[in-house]
C-alpha cells in the first residue's frame, strides 16, 4: 500500500509504500535481512530489492553494515522511531475496535512485576470490576520486559515496585505509597525479635534480586548497623519468598502488607521493622490515541488500601 507523502498540489509527490516501511522495520528489529526474511517468509533477495526501493524512494540510506550485521543510520534511526509509532498505532487500532465491536465488556490488560505483593494486585482487579462491566488480564514479569509491552501499547497498566525508566518515552507514572519493611521469618525464629537487629548476625536471609532497590535498602542497612548475614538464595517473586521463610530457609526482608495474612495465621513471625527501608509502588501507562476507559479510571482514582496494622 502507498500513500502520498505531501499532497498540498505539488506535483513532485512522494509515496510512502507502507509494506516497503515494515518490512524495513522488521529488518532493523531483527537485524540481519537473513533473519527477517525467516519471519516475513520471503526470500532474502526479494527483501533486499524492497529495502533498496524505500531507500530510493526517501532518497536515504537506512542502514550501514557492519560484521554481517545492520545497523541503523541516522536516517535509519529517525525513520525506525515513526515506523514503530505507525505500527504500534495501527496494533493499537486493530485490538480496540475487535474488542468494542465483538464484546460489549472492555477488555483491561495488566501487567504486575512478580515481586509487586498479590494483595495490591488483587485491590486493583476489584477495583476495576467496580468501575465498569470489564474483562481483565494480568501479565507477570520482569520490568524491563513489561516496560516494553506497556510501551508497544500490549498492557494497558503496569503496577511495579519501581517508577518507570527516564528514558520512557509518553509513559506516565502516580505512586501508590510506600509499605513499611519488615524482617520474617519461621515461627522457631522468634527468639531473635529480642535484640534485633543485631539478633541477625549470621541468620539466613532470603534476598530480593540484585537489580531491586529493596535489595540496595537492605544491604545499605545492615552494612549501617555493622551485620552479617549468611545469604541462603535471592528471588524477585514475594510468593516464593513467602514460602521460603514459611519453611524455615531462611529470614525474609519483606513489605507488611505482602505478609499480612500470614503473619495473622502465625506462620510467619514479625522479627523487626527496618526503619527508614520500604517498598514504593507505582502504577504506570502509557499514552494512547485511543484510550481504556478502565485504566483511564485506574490511573485517576485507585488509591491503595491499607488494612489495619497488627503489633509485632
Amino acid at each position: 500500500m502507498a500513500v502520498p507523502l505531501d499532497n498540498r498540489g505539488d506535483s513532485r509527490i512522494q509515496w510512502l509504500n507502507y509494506h516497503h516501511l515494515y518490512y524495513f522495520y522488521v529488518i532493523a528489529k531483527e537485524g540481519t535481512i537473513a533473519k527477517a526474511a525467516l519471519r516475513l517468509r520471503m526470500g532474502q533477495p526479494t527483501l533486499s530489492t524492497q529495502l533498496k526501493q524505500l531507500e530510493d524512494s526517501l532518497g536515504k540510506e537506512l542502514f550501514q553494515r557492519s560484521k554481517q550485521r545492520l545497523h541503523r543510520s541516522e536516517a535509519g534511526k529517525v525513520a525506525f522511531d515513526y515506523a514503530e509509532q505507525i505500527f504500534n498505532l495501527g496494533s493499537e487500532m486493530v485490538e480496540v475496535l475487535d474488542d468494542r465491536l465483538q464484546n460489549s465488556q472492555v477488555h483491561i490488560q495488566i501487567g504486575a512485576l512478580d515481586s509487586v505483593p498479590k494483595q495490591i494486585l488483587s485491590q486493583i482487579l476489584l477495583e476495576a470490576y467496580s468501575t465498569e462491566n470489564c474483562r481483565v488480564s494480568v501479565l507477570e514479569g520482569q520490568g524491563n520486559e513489561l516496560f516494553r509491552k506497556l510501551h508497544a501499547h500490549q498492557i494497558d497498566v503496569l503496577v511495579a515496585n519501581y517508577p518507570p525508566p527516564v528514558d520512557s518515552k509518553n509513559v506516565f507514572a502516580k505512586s501508590l505509597g510506600k509499605l513499611d519493611v519488615v524482617i520474617c521469618g519461621a515461627p522457631e525464629f522468634k527468639s531473635l525479635k529480642k535484640n534485633f537487629p543485631q539478633s541477625l548476625e549470621g541468620q539466613p536471609l532470603i534476598f530480593p534480586t540484585a537489580h531491586s532497590k529493596l535489595r540496595k535498602d537492605v544491604e545499605n542497612f545492615l552494612s549501617a548497623h555493622r551485620i552479617r548475614v549468611e545469604p541462603k538464595g535471592e528471588t524477585q517473586d514475594s510468593s516464593l519468598q513467602k514460602l521460603l521463610g514459611q519453611e524455615g530457609v531462611g529470614l525474609i526482608p519483606i513489605a507488611r502488607l505482602a505478609a499480612e495474612d500470614l503473619i495473622k495465621e502465625k506462620k510467619l513471625v514479625v522479627l523487626g521493622e527496618l526503619p527508614g527501608v520500604f517498598e514504593e509502588i507505582w502504577l504506570a501507562s502509557a499514552e494512547r490515541k485511543i484510550g481504556n476507559p478502565v485504566a483511564a479510571k485506574l490511573m485517576k482514582a485507585f488509591h491503595l488500601k491499607r488494612p489495619p496494622s497488627t503489633n509485632v
